[in-house]
């Protein structure tokens, strides 16, 4: 919903909440179900009808619970029947600084009484958080604590041993600290949100004294927003691909009337430095596992004339993919996600032309679309939209460009064979399927809750649940991993079967995108079945749970040999295969053991 996309108008939604979340509900998307638990050190009935518009738009229906006012730390240490009864999937603790109760008020405090009292507040928290990570096995999200608006002693207040503002620059530290050494925790930095909206706009004494919000109501949505980014996050629903004009966002000019010396680019002038910059802060996304590709309508060969100028940052190589043609924008995106395995919805596109950026946004509204009317505005845009939000960085996320890279040359190779089945041999693969090592355990987590397309179950799961199951006896655990000869892809498919007696329950079966169409599922199956007969498994039920995204491995099972025994008016299929007389199906991928 566009009133939801970042830059929005927060007075507007609080204002028009409530018509909003009809339009939402009402709007035929299917949503996963998730529990949050809210943990309020100040009012928080704002931040929660906020949460849940965002929540909604990104396609997950939250249910939340909410503590009393001011009792995070007593539902957390204490325990709470209603919190138990919950389960929540997710907890957030909205704390500010109105709730660091040891803040020094005094400017006599010497070092050691500072250093004691950090010493103390810290240890309040870290009780909080290792409580709840006793009770619940689920990420904990842990806003850390904006400065305050007044100061008695200028910027002394930042270094003095009684400094308000440097007792709150430590205690973030000492959550970053805390974030760096325990999995799915995670920090809502509400003290980068509060400086670039300003301290001035971000309090509000009388909101605090007359209905106890810690910040203004004006800037509630804007927390909402960030935290639901993170949420967004840990269930995989960041974008994945920044899909790039040129003319006039790469770089200054249009190269077809300027010629590739005439656009601006480098530090010879003010517009080329700030499209070098802009360049630079794109490359940082690739760093971190983001594709980038282009989309411009340009001659292709005056396209890759000025990415190939020595001072462009950007070069061809960086691009997975290259559209510079006269297609429109929104088809050349539809065929970049194809080629990529990839849906449209997974790109943010920017442009410097706003009628281009109406087309995309009309035609692919799930699309992020970013209108650059300047540098800097469109740096701040990717900065605060949310669409990359980091909760997990694997070394296959590192990796993904390479991988993206590797896969054009295979579709390369491919239009060279007559025979499918000589083309994917000619590739020689490799796979590697085992138990969830520890090694592979992140990764397997961003999998359940990233994969979408070929997901027959949608379940998703935390890195906890993960490990828990990890350690079950009654399950048969899979995850795989496919390299040939153009690269290593990584962990790309996950199977959970639950055994009981002669039964085996396929929980989940789920398979990267990118390595579509490679009989890695006939690996994952032959694998799944020689452990099913080792383990006296007889009978395997398969589940598939009909989603908007989900309708390409309908058929998945059928294709398996599976009969299909039960069908819900939804959609919903049940299978079941014998062990018994099942004959391997994969004659193309050479199967290792882990050693």
């Amino acid at each position: 919903m566009k009133e939801l996309v970042f830059p929005f108008n927060s007075n507007a939604i609080m204002r028009n909440k409530r018509e909003i979340e009809r339009q939402l509900l009402s709007d035929g998307t299917s949503r996963i179900r998730k529990n949050i638990a809210v943990l309020g050190g100040s009012t928080a009935d704002h931040v929660i009808s906020m949460l849940r518009l965002f929540l909604l738009d990104a396609g997950i229906e939250p249910q939340f619970y909410k503590s009393e006012y001011n009792k995070y730390y007593e539902d957390a240490v204490f325990g709470s029947p209603e919190l138990d009864a919950f389960s929540p999937d997710i907890i957030y603790i909205h704390t500010t600084s109105r709730n660091l109760a040891l803040l020094p008020d005094s400017g006599t405090l010497t070092e050691e009484e500072a250093n004691a009292r950090l010493s103390e507040q810290s240890g309040l928290f870290t009780q909080v958080w290792e409580s709840l990570r006793k009770r619940f096995s689920c990420p904990i999200i842990q806003n850390n604590f904006e400065l305050p608006l007044f100061r008695r002693t200028g910027s002394y207040d930042c270094w003095a041993p009684g400094g308000q503002a440097a007792f709150i620059n430590r205690m973030n530290v000492m959550l970053s600290d805390y974030a760096r050494q325990h999995q799915n925790f995670f920090i809502n930095d509400i003290n980068y949100l509060s400086s670039a909206i300003g301290l001035e706009k971000w309090h509000d004494a009388e909101n605090w004294y007359l209905y106890k919000y810690a910040m203004s109501t004006s800037v509630i949505p804007d927390l909402a927003y960030s935290v639901s980014s993170i949420i967004k996050s840990i269930y995989g629903k960041n974008k994945k691909v920044i899909d790039l004009d040129l003319d006039n966002t790469l770089w200054g000019g249009v190269i077809g009337d300027d010629g590739v010396d005439g656009i601006e680019i480098g530090p010879e002038t003010p517009v080329g430095q700030s499209h070098s910059e802009f360049q630079e802060f794109i490359r940082g996304y690739k760093d971190y596992g983001v594709l980038l590709a282009v989309c411009s309508k340009n001659d292709e060969e005056n396209a890759l004339l000025g990415l190939k100028r020595d001072d462009c940052v950007l070069h061809p190589d960086d691009f997975v993919s290259i559209k510079a043609n006269w297609d429109s924008k929104d088809r050349n995106i539809i065929s970049s996600a194809e080629e990529l395995g990839l849906l449209p919805d997974s790109f943010v596109f920017i442009d410097d032309n706003p009628a281009e950026c109406a087309m995309v946004s009309g035609q692919i509204p799930q699309a992020g679309v970013i209108e650059l009317t300047s540098v800097s505005d469109a740096m701040y845009a990717l900065s605060r939209s949310g669409y990359f939000e980091i909760t997990s960085l694997s070394g296959d996320d590192l990796k993904r460009n390479e991988m993206y890279a590797a896969n054009a040359k295979r579709a390369a190779q491919a239009k060279s064979f007559t025979s499918y089945k000589d083309y994917l041999l000619s590739l020689e693969m490799n796979a590697v399927i085992s138990d969830f090592e520890p090694v592979y355990r992140q990764r397997i987590t961003q999998l359940t809750n990233k994969s979408n397309q070929f997901n027959l179950t949608t379940k998703r799961f935390t890195e906890s649940e993960i490990e828990e199951l990890s350690e079950s006896s009654g399950y048969i655990r899979l995850c795989g991993r496919l390299a040939d000869k153009f690269g290593d892809n990584g962990i790309v498919s996950v199977v959970i079967g639950r055994c009981e007696s002669d039964t085996a329950h396929i929980d989940l079966w789920l398979m990267s995108c990118r390595v579509l169409k490679r009989d890695m599922e006939l690996a994952m199956l032959d694998e799944f079945v020689r452990q099913c007969r080792e383990n006296g498994i007889s009978r395997i039920l398969g589940y598939y749970y009909k989603t908007p995204k989900n309708s390409m491995v309908a058929g998945l099972y059928e294709s398996f040999g599976f009969t299909k025994t039960e069908e819900s008016e939804n959609g919903d299929t049940v299978w079941t295969l014998g062990t018994e007389d099942y004959k391997n199906k994969n004659e193309v991928i050479n199967v290792k053991k882990e050693q």
